[in-house]
């Protein structure tokens, strides 16, 4: 029997050193605005707090309810709502506070035989701030006996309270960084680059530059969105446009390359087999295919400059073989001439100038042979 009392006094002491935590709860919390907030804004908010009987109380008598705002000339008004069986709720008002913390002793809110809320009213202005940054708009927590919190959690709202400078310096950010974009895509059009694609997301992140801007400070969140949004869609339009450059010049490369495969494909049959003037040749277009095929590589693993310098020495390399196609081309051609010497003096001019001298030779032949006709028949 003794060591069953000891049992029990030891439970009791043990049940009594165990803190008590109130079970309150939050409820019907209304802000007003319930956006973002500028410097000087009012606001205010409007809340609820029940304290339903937990362990047959409905608050710690030691502890506090602490209120707490960043708000600044912060008013709260408190009206304590107790709750009977059977009996209309029984409205009481706690007063009035003024300042950042607003706080409820426990002795006020502690009860045994009924329910207990109150009501919370919270008036304020937004703070000054230097940057855009989260301010607490309300924040609720019970207090012990020595002003320290009796649990980790508590209930915070917070809400972004706005510093005017910092949205127009973004919108001024993107604006410049959608001209600059603007600019690059008229420079690779006038080079004849398709930049259907960059205008489409031109075209968008302006279309997210303008409702930024039409957004009222209260939407500032959304708005930074719509900034964000711009940003990203120009960063995208940027390689877009980088992608449709480099695909230009892979295309350009690829025209000398083609022509040279014409000129190949007419002198392959009229030399022999052993004529080794067509092998440097093809050994320059093979090169300047090479790099084609490196290019396209580079730009299908994003690389779209590396892309561009293949391309370039693709362009140059098929250049110079088309250039030596062509004269071998010319050389051909002047071997299968059907005229032989008198073709190559036709084509020098220098045959125009011997039917010249000959004309004139015959001319005077003529005269002399006249003469000398006209002379014997005066002779008789």
């Amino acid at each position: 029997m003794k060591r069953t009392c000891r049992i029990l006094l030891a439970s009791l002491i043990l049940i009594c050193c165990i803190p008590f935590v109130s079970a309150y709860m939050i409820n019907n919390v209304n802000i007003d605005p319930s956006g973002s907030l500028t410097p000087g804004q009012r606001a205010s908010v409007t809340y609820g707090v029940s304290f339903p009987l937990t362990n047959g109380r409905t608050f710690e008598s030691a502890n506090t309810l602490d209120m707490y705002t960043d708000l600044t000339n912060a008013k709260w008004s408190i009206v304590k709502i107790e709750t009977y069986e059977q009996v209309a709720p029984i409205e009481t008002p706690l007063g009035n506070y003024g300042g950042p913390r607003a706080q409820v002793t426990g002795w006020l809110l502690s009860y045994q035989d009924r329910e207990l809320a109150i009501r919370v009213t919270l008036d304020g202005v937004a703070p000054e701030v230097d940057t855009t940054q989260n301010k607490t708009i309300l924040k609720v927590i019970e207090l012990d006996s020595y002003g320290q919190p009796v649990s980790t959690t508590g209930y915070v709202k917070e809400a972004i309270v706005v510093n005017i400078a910092d949205i127009n310096n973004a919108i001024s950010v993107a604006d410049s960084n959608l001209q600059v974009f603007r600019t690059h895509i008229d420079e690779k059009y006038a080079i004849e680059v398709d930049t259907s694609a960059a205008e489409g997301k031109y075209n968008e992140a302006k279309a997210a530059i303008d409702s930024a801007r039409s957004q009222p400070s209260s939407q500032y969140a959304g708005a930074l969105a719509s900034l964000t949004n711009a940003q990203n869609l120009i960063a995208d339009g940027e390689k877009t446009l980088d992608k449709a450059w480099a695909e230009k010049a892979v295309a350009d490369a690829q025209l000398p390359i083609t022509n040279v495969d014409l000129v190949i494909a007419f002198v392959k049959p009229n030399i022999s087999s052993t004529d080794s003037r067509l092998s440097p040749i093809i050994s320059k277009r093979e090169v300047a295919a090479g790099s084609i095929s490196t290019a396209n590589d580079e730009i299908f693993a994003g690389n779209y400059e590396r892309a561009r310098e293949k391309a370039q020495e693709a362009y140059t390399k098929g250049n110079e073989s088309y250039t030596d196609a062509l004269d071998l081309k010319k050389q051909i051609s002047e071997g299968f001439n059907p005229l032989g010497s008198v073709g190559k003096l036709f084509g020098s001019g220098t045959l125009v100038i011997i039917i010249g001298v000959v004309a004139v030779v015959l001319v005077v032949v003529g005269v002399i042979i006249y003469r000398k006709r006209s002379r014997w028949d005066e002779l008789g």
